[in-house]
């Protein structure tokens, strides 16, 4: 598309990157170890970290500064190989799946996943047009204390069962065909963006 004259990082033929959106309100430990799992068990080359403008199933006044969340997750990530991106908002896209459907061109170039925790997951089937996003890309979905259960039985999970990998074959998910998604066990931790919100601001 001719939105697409951005600052994207160089993508070469072959190589294996996921795109790890959220609105990172704020960004914490459990999202880097989301982040750094996504690295190793699906092989990565790069991890997109995107932060997006705004969720659009919350209310904008939950949300913080989109700058502060950017600085945040700058902040939070030293890894060479996780590079914090901000193109949803030079996009001007307001959701996941038209976001993807902008970037149909540069998807084509590379083997591209999409990275989320259990909790989104649970609510992927509440997502604009959600079922486009499966169809773009296949999904990893990380385990979080707590969405287990509500993860994998949840609408998304149900609907694309048939298109379920193994745990074991997480690797394989990148430039996989589409629909493909696998639910992948990590160390859990106790990180919540809400339970940090919710935190007193240190004196």
């Amino acid at each position: 598309m001719s939105r697409l004259p951005l600052p994207f990082p160089a993508v070469s033929p072959g190589m294996r990157i996921g795109i790890f959106g959220g609105s990172f309100n704020p960004a914490h430990a459990g999202h880097l170890a989301i982040a750094n799992e996504a690295l190793k068990r699906l092989r990565l080359d790069e991890l997109w970290w995107l932060v997006s403008p705004q969720n659009p199933l919350k209310d904008p006044s939950e949300t913080d500064d989109f700058e502060r969340r950017v600085a945040l997750s700058r902040k939070l990530v030293h890894h060479p190989r996780i590079k914090i991106m901000t193109f949803e908002r030079q996009l001007g896209t307001t959701n996941t799946a038209a976001t993807l459907r902008a970037l149909r061109p540069l998807l084509a170039r590379a083997r591209f996943a999409w990275v989320m925790g259990a909790d989104s997951f649970a609510t992927l089937h509440r997502w604009h047009n959600w079922l486009r996003i499966p169809q773009a890309l296949p999904l990893a979905v990380f385990d979080r204390p707590g969405y287990t259960l509500q993860a994998l039985h949840s609408p998304a999970a149900q609907r694309l069962a048939p298109f379920r990998l193994d745990a074991s074959d997480s690797a394989a998910l990148p430039g996989h065909p589409t629909p493909a998604w696998c639910f992948i066990p990590i160390p859990r931790r106790s990180d919540s963006s809400t339970a940090l919100r919710r935190r007193p601001a240190a004196k």
